[in-house]
This record gives C-alpha cells, structure tokens and sequence, in this order.
C-alpha cells in the first residue's frame, strides 16, 4: 500500500512544477511557502519507498525514520500550503498587505528549522530509535544519540518562536498594513 501512494505522488509533483514551468515566478512570501511545500512533499516522500519494502521496513518501523517520513509530507508540507494561502488571501480578505520582509524571515526560519528538525530524524530511525520514548538515559545502545535529540529539540524551540513572527504580521497587517490595490497580486485569472 506504501508504494501505491509513490505514483500519484510522483504526478502531483510533477503538475506542481510543471505550473510554474515557464512561468514569471515572483519570489514572494506566498510562493516561497507554496515552493517550500513542494520541497518538504519531495523530501519526506523520497523516504516513502524504503518504508514500502518489508526488508526495511521491519527493522524502521516503529523508529524515528516514520515520525520524520510522515511528519514531513503530512505535518509540515501542509502547513506550508496554509501559510502560502494566507499570505496569498488576507490582502483580498482585509484589504491590507501583509509585511514582505517579516514573510521572509518567517520562511526562512521555518523552512530551515523543520530541514533540521526532521532530516536528522531519518538517521535516529536508521540508528534505531524508537518512537515514543520520553527518554534514553536508560538505553544504553541510545546514549550517543543523545546529543542529536537535543539539537532537534533547540531546533524545534526556534522554529516555533518564528511563529510569533507569523502572527505579529498576520495581526499589524490585518490592522496597519499598508491598503492593498483590488488585484494585489497583479493576477490574470
């Protein structure tokens, strides 16, 4: 069932690229999160097809490697789409901007803040950690992993603090902003 999913995935990706190919792409805070989605749905799709074989399988299942293959694709990849929908919309839903240099900063973060809170995941689940754990002080054959936990949680812990720049924006744009035109995205359709 794992690698049925593979190939309309593979489609989809390639329908996603294929319309912006040639296109005039303008790099702002709503197509970067949209092209972030694309980016987070190739990376944690490409760990889709080990999990589809049982000889891998059996030995990653019940590991960090499907916290990190299902977060990426189902969590965060998600999100994105709903970040890049509400930076694209609340200038038509309010009438105001949204602030093009914190959407960066809010992207860039979030974007690098989940690469490095899930890419290591894949190598916990190879090195055989398994989910739900609170801790691994009392597996020995874990301990060295330690060190690697903590980088993902600091890492979680920013991520998340470039949430609030989300939210500082969404609430000064929905109420300072500057007005935004009846077509603010310059849009032919």
């Amino acid at each position: 069932m794992t690698m049925c999913i593979g190939v309309p995935s593979a489609i989809k990706t390639f329908n996603w690229l294929g319309t912006i190919y040639h296109g005039k792409v303008r790099f702002q805070t709503p197509m970067l999160f949209a092209i972030g989605f694309v980016s987070l749905f190739v990376s944690g799709g490409l760990s889709g097809p080990f999990l589809a074989q049982p000889v891998l399988d059996i030995p990653l299942h019940d590991t960090a490697f499907v916290v990190a293959h299902f977060h990426l694709i189902m969590g965060v990849a998600a999100i994105f789409g709903i970040f890049a929908a509400t930076y694209y919309w609340v200038p038509k839903m309010f009438g105001r901007m949204m602030n093009e240099t914190l959407g960066r900063w809010h992207f860039f973060l979030t974007l690098i803040g989940t690469y490095c809170i899930f890419m290591p995941m894949h190598y916990l689940g190879m090195a055989g950690q398994p989910r739900r754990y609170s801790q691994f002080t009392e597996v020995a054959y874990l301990y060295h992993l330690i060190p690697l936990n903590r980088f993902i949680t600091y890492c979680a812990f920013v991520t998340i603090s470039a949430q609030f720049i989300f939210l500082i924006n969404l609430f000064w744009s929905i109420f300072k902003g500057p007005k935004a035109s009846d077509n603010p995205w310059e849009s032919t359709t």
